[in-house]
């Protein structure tokens, strides 16, 4: 690793660890009580069980062609 790329590669680090350090922490009792509410409705939540192709209104849409 040459000079200048390992100068570039520490203010990287740098910039990431002040980023961190910036970041608000939970306390693990509220930590618990979003695990918990997480994990009730994860049955409803569509990032994680998907859309059901029936009612996704991204879906791409059929081209009807005669012939």
């Amino acid at each position: 690793m040459s000079g200048s790329s390992s100068i570039t590669a520490m203010k990287k680090m740098v910039q990431q660890l002040q980023l961190e350090a910036r970041l608000k922490q939970v306390k693990v009792s509220q930590a618990a009580d979003l695990k918990q509410f997480c994990l009730q409705n994860a049955q409803h939540d569509p990032l994680l069980t998907g859309v059901s192709s029936s009612t996704n209104p991204f879906r791409p849409q059929k081209i009807c062609s005669f012939l």
